[in-house]
Parts: structure tokens; C-alpha cells; sequence
């Protein structure tokens, strides 16, 4: 599995050609106590860059964009019932959605989990 990180501070983890995306600790923390996500149907085709999900904190709505294109495998039903996964482990168990990726290729202009670092630390 690897992992990658875009700069808009969502990850996606890879095993094959399957994607599973959240959002980082930075990018929740900077969020807040998170009160309710939308995470997209299954089936929906999604190109790089595209609004994905929202989620919702008692500070702001954000969307969450889709950080490579492909088809939405499963969304993360257990959001719907408890957000605040979110914000208790935003890189495990709170990931939004599965995506079948149509071109991995696009991974390779994403930040891996140092250069990911490094970024948030010059914010």
C-alpha cells in the first residue's frame, strides 16, 4: 500500500488499483469538531479535482475533491451515523470513500507522506 497526499489535504491510500480517501489530521484539525459528511453514491465517475464530499464542522462546510479519477467503489457508511471519525482517526477508520482508479498515472504528482509533511509545516 502506499499513500499520497495532495495539497489540498486530502490522502488516498493505493493497494492495486483501488483508492481509499480522506482527509489528513491537519486538515480536520484546522476543520473542527466535524458534524456531518456527504460522501459520494457508488458507481459515481470522478475526475481528478472534482467535488467529491463535503463535510461539515461547526466552523465551515469544505469539499473534499476527488485526488485522482475513477469510479466510486463504497462510500464510508459509518459517517453518516458518527462524523466525528472523522476527527478521531482521519487517516484509519474516518477515510470517505473507495474509488477504482482509471489512471494511476496521476498519482505520480502527489506528495508522499515526508514531502507531505514538510508542506504543512511551511503553512
Amino acid at each position: 500500500m502506499s499513500r499520497y497526499f495532495t495539497q489540498d489535504h486530502e490522502w488516498i491510500d493505493v493497494t492495486g488499483d483501488v483508492g481509499t480517501v480522506g482527509i489528513s489530521d491537519y486538515a480536520q484539525s484546522q476543520l473542527g469538531d466535524i458534524v456531518f459528511v456527504d460522501v459520494p453514491e457508488t458507481g459515481k465517475t470522478l475526475a481528478k479535482g472534482d467535488d467529491a464530499a463535503v463535510v461539515e464542522s461547526v466552523k465551515a462546510a469544505s469539499d473534499v475533491y476527488a485526488p485522482a479519477s475513477g469510479t466510486v467503489l463504497e462510500g464510508n457508511a459509518a459517517l453518516a451515523d458518527t462524523p466525528a471519525l472523522v476527527n478521531e482517526e482521519p487517516e484509519t477508520n474516518g477515510w470517505f470513500f473507495k474509488i477504482t482508479l482509471s489512471d494511476p498515472s496521476e498519482l505520480e504528482a502527489m506528495m508522499d507522506e515526508t514531502a507531505y509533511a514538510a508542506f504543512i509545516a511551511a503553512l
